[in-house]
């Protein structure tokens, strides 16, 4: 049934969008994670986020000289729900991974330049623990679509204040001569008191591809007095992002890092966890469908096991 719905929104957008390079400066939109994406009926560990944001082009001199191609701001709120291997966990000799929800609101701020690279600095605000509603989400998500009563969240991690940094830089490395193919360097950081760690990682892009600075993979398609033309009207193209994650601290997993909060489960985490992504993502002047896959090695010093999860996002440009 979600799969019917996905792809039908999908030909919706693409039949009633219109052709011509229309440029937009604002876009709303939302992002939604769940491991029922995956097909095949998991629903274990990061079992579900649900994010939305605004995004908005600034207004930038167009001054020749300047190095700077795009200036994006975002704000954003977002949920995520974590599970043991099941949410039907009432006994919690079971677990081999905390009931943990995190709430928070965001804002970043995007700079990308001329020469294909680009830089995000963010900070996010919120909360991890009952304050978080992560058990009234999952209750709320099961009772709407049938899903088994969830058990186990009295022993969810305890409440903590969140505050997290987070960086991303990323830089073209090599684009084929007929521009549809290109290869990446991706890397983000996180600082605070919920996720600390880093990763590194190549994507490589094949289909109908924009520049780094107009390509909705980096939520730059919206512009606001543009200055360079895209390659093309519409992307739609297949990727694939194999990254390497170093994982410093996660809360959800270990707890609150500053306070003895006696949250009544918790695990050690792997420090090295390997990630590979693949998706699809189709991108017109006016809207962009992403869809994806995510595959992560062991993450928990438990008997939890490798974990994979679909991401679903769709986005909304206007002026």
């Amino acid at each position: 049934m979600l799969k019917k719905l996905v792809l039908a929104i999908f030909a919706t957008l693409t039949f009633i969008d219109s052709s011509y390079a229309q440029e937009y400066k604002n876009e709303f939109g939302f992002k939604s994670d769940n491991d029922a994406y995956l097909w095949y009926g998991q629903d274990r560990y990061y079992t579900n986020g649900l994010f939305i944001y605004f995004r908005r082009a600034m207004n930038l001199p167009k001054n020749e000289a300047s190095t700077i191609e795009k200036a994006i701001y975002e704000i954003s709120a977002g949920q995520k729900m974590y599970n043991p291997i099941s949410g039907y966990r009432p006994d919690p000799a079971t677990h081999d991974r905390p009931f943990a929800g995190y709430l928070y609101g965001g804002f970043k701020v995007g700079l990308f330049h001329k020469k294909e690279s680009l830089i995000k600095i963010g900070l996010d605000l919120g909360t991890v623990g009952p304050n978080a509603l992560g058990k009234e989400a999952q209750d709320l998500l099961h009772s709407i679509v049938g899903f088994y009563k969830v058990q186990g969240w009295e022993y969810q991690i305890a409440n903590d204040f969140a505050v997290n940094a987070n960086a991303q830089y990323a830089k073209l490395l090599h684009r084929s001569s007929n521009k549809n193919v290109d290869f990446t360097l991706d890397s983000y950081a996180n600082l605070g008191t919920i996720y600390n760690g880093a990763g590194v990682g190549i994507l490589f892009r094949a289909g109908d591809l924009n520049q780094l600075f107009n390509s909705a993979h980096y939520h730059a398609a919206m512009t606001n007095n543009s200055k360079t033309e895209k390659f093309k009207k519409k992307e739609f193209y297949f990727y694939a992002k194999p990254q390497l994650n170093y994982v410093a601290y996660d809360a959800t997993v270990q707890g609150s890092l500053l306070y003895n909060t006696n949250s009544p489960v918790t695990f050690g985490v792997k420090p090295l966890v390997f990630s590979q992504t693949l998706g699809f993502n189709y991108s017109s002047p006016r809207f962009t469908i992403d869809y994806s896959l995510i595959f992560l090695s062991k993450e928990i010093k438990s008997n939890a096991k490798a974990h994979q999860y679909g991401s679903i996002s769709m986005y909304y440009r206007f002026n």
